[in-house]
């Protein structure tokens, strides 16, 4: 009954009054002390003088309490804010009371009034410790009476730096869960067998399955800021291995309000070992640039053109006008933009094969900018549909492209795929073909015709993550096409502004490359991925090879063995030099492509597309013979 009264009590913050009665009350008994200290623990002292100093310390710690305001902090949250508060106030107090002193001997207001020296400087010291303690002696009471001894989590966190730190801070402020801190793992042997804030550090050797069983440990915290992909990449690989789980704090500038929140600390996913650390862009020449544009966007319910989408609402522009032929996702964009209250932003069905339907678009919404990233991606269905591959990334390509070059569009910017380098199967070469019809419309156009190249996105629709996710909840297998198969990654809001800042710095006919980092076996995701969602491998989830898939590459490349690059101003966006083309050769070509294109002539289709892109040597696929007849040509 006495416990539950109590409780109740505790729930309630501590009036600012009560606060201030008990910080005065503990500063008079710290005065009587100092004098006890000083004539050690005798009353051989005038106890006349000291009724008559009393008051005044009561006067100049009021004074001092209130100009400081360090009876004001929640008592329960204490801090070293609140801890300086009073450090403050104690200075305060001393400093009142030397002035007192001081002014009093010189004027002589009260006859043979003084507080010694020493008296004043015990006093100040015996302030700083009973004050700052009352408050913790407060706060671990609430901590033990309302969270209670009971452990719900033990963890370990790994970093024994300034993040490590203010994580343990973070769980140890923590009312809501009650959880221990065992140890801090950190790479630097320096700090081995050292303890930060009572808690040992160790090195990750020490982590066994072993000390996990035995510490009974729930989650190992990765709290290291601005740690290099592979070292991460290694760490998590490493304690991934125990039957613990696996969490990282976000970077620093993702905190909320300048501090780190419990929810925050998250399970590590696949993005967190990649290394992809998205830019910000506050670019005023981008600003610049959308300033009171209107903006055509297609294949604006992709994933990469939602996006990009989403990017452009940050930009102080006139319209954004966003085509696709897929309703429902793009009905979805536009509620989502209804629901950001966000304005200007048009959504229309519509089908860039539809060239009738795409001149009534410009002329209507006459655009000066268009991101074109409709495009048909996924290369085992390319590979068995070749006139659809063909009819949208070149067809449809071609219509919005010659359609922004009659309509004067300031810039085009297309999104194209690391796929279309050297290119093994008809998606890539399709869309090899559309990079080139765009640099040959970029010589005789008054719009700059802009190329943007990179790989594969994380999330994006065909991604293998979200594949290898749901194998993973159906209980496998996970299927891998090639242990050797190898990607380059990046997350969707970085290639999505990336394109937008190459977009911004091209001044046409320029294919630019982004820096996609290091390629990642697609094995070894699988493998983190696994392990990652708590499971073992091969014991809980298995992992098939299941062959490449038609037109699959091992490898995907950048570059074309005939380009280079050269730098820009931004790190990670390079331009490729290309080879030159024959652009009434090339044009022709094409127009020949369209027309011969027919749900009947899928063969002279794929060696037309062979002839206009001579690097095109399929693998793995059905359309390998004619590699042989278009070198015997």
């Amino acid at each position: 009954m006495l416990s539950s009264v109590f409780k109740e009590l505790l729930k309630r913050n501590t009036p600012r009054w009560l606060v201030l009665l008990i910080d005065l009350y503990i500063v008079v008994n710290t005065f009587v002390f100092s004098y006890l200290i000083r004539f050690n623990f005798s009353l051989s002292f005038d106890t006349s003088k000291l009724m008559l100093q009393l008051p005044v310390v009561i006067a100049a710690s009021l004074v001092s309490f209130l100009l400081v305001g360090s009876y004001k902090g929640i008592i329960r949250h204490t801090g070293l804010k609140d801890s300086l508060n009073v450090i403050n106030a104690s200075i305060l107090i001393s400093a009142l009371l030397i002035g007192v002193v001081m002014l009093n001997l010189h004027y002589q207001v009260v006859s043979k009034f003084t507080i010694p020296r020493s008296i004043i400087a015990i006093h100040f010291l015996l302030n700083v410790v009973f004050l700052i303690f009352s408050r913790y002696f407060y706060k671990e009471l609430y901590r033990v009476f309302m969270v209670g001894n009971e452990i719900d989590k033990r963890v370990l966190i790994y970093g024994a730096g300034e993040a490590g730190l203010l994580v343990y801070s973070m769980l140890h402020e923590d009312k809501a869960n009650n959880i221990q801190t065992i140890a801090f793992i950190d790479d630097d042997k320096r700090k081995w067998k050292s303890k930060l804030n009572g808690v040992t550090v160790l090195g990750s050797s020490n982590i066994s399955e072993d000390y996990i069983v035995r510490k009974k440990i729930d989650e190992i915290i990765i709290s290291i800021q601005n740690i290099k992909p592979s070292r991460l990449l290694e760490i998590v690989d490493e304690i991934s291995k125990l039957p613990v789980e696996v969490k990282i704090v976000p970077p620093i500038k993702s905190w909320i309000d300048g501090g780190l929140k419990l929810r925050q600390i998250k399970s590590v996913n696949i993005e967190d070992l990649l290394g992809r650390t998205p830019i910000e862009i506050d670019n005023p020449i981008l600003k610049e640039e959308f300033f009171n544009k209107v903006i055509l966007v297609t294949g604006a319910a992709g994933s990469i053109g939602s996006e990009i989408a989403r990017q452009l609402i940050n930009f102080n522009y006139k319209k954004i006008v966003l085509i696709d032929q897929a309703e429902s996702e793009l009905y979805n964009l536009q509620q989502y933009f209804v629901n950001q209250q966000v304005n200007n932003v048009v959504c229309v069905v519509a089908d860039i094969q539809n060239k009738d339907r795409m001149e009534l678009l410009f002329k209507k919404h006459q655009p000066h900018i268009v991101f074109h990233a409709a495009a048909y991606k996924h290369v085992p269905f390319m590979e068995e549909n070749p006139y659809e591959a063909v009819r949208t990334n070149v067809m449809g390509s071609k219509n919005i492209a010659s359609i922004a070059a009659l309509n004067n569009v300031e810039k085009f910017v297309m999104v194209s795929t690391d796929k279309a380098v050297n290119p093994t199967n008809i998606m890539g070469a399709s869309k090899r073909i559309a990079e080139k019809y765009i640099n040959c419309l970029n010589a005789n156009s008054n719009t700059k015709f802009i190329t943007t190249r990179f790989g594969n996105v994380l999330g994006s629709n065909g991604s293998v993550i979200p594949l290898f996710t749901q194998q993973i909840k159906n209980g496998g297998p996970v299927t891998v096409t090639h242990k050797e198969i190898t990607r380059y990654f990046m997350t969707i809001p970085e290639a999505c502004q990336l394109v937008l800042e190459a977009g911004c710095m091209g001044k046409g006919g320029e294919i630019f490359v982004f820096d996609m980092g290091k390629s990642i076996k697609i094995f070894d995701l699988a493998l983190n991925m696994i392990r990652l969602s708590g499971l073992k491998y091969p014991d809980d989830i298995a992992i098939k090879i299941t062959g490449l898939r038609p037109g699959e590459k091992i490898y995907e490349e950048l570059l074309a063995t005939s380009e280079n690059t050269k730098e820009t101003h931004h790190k990670k966006i390079m331009i490729a030099e290309v080879a030159p083309l024959n652009v009434k050769k090339t044009l022709n070509e094409i127009e020949e492509l369209c027309i011969l294109n027919t749900p009947c002539s899928l063969e002279k289709t794929v060696l037309k597309m062979k002839q206009i892109v001579p690097e095109f040597i399929s693998n793995n696929s059905k359309y390998e013979v004619m590699d042989t007849v278009t070198k015997l040509e």
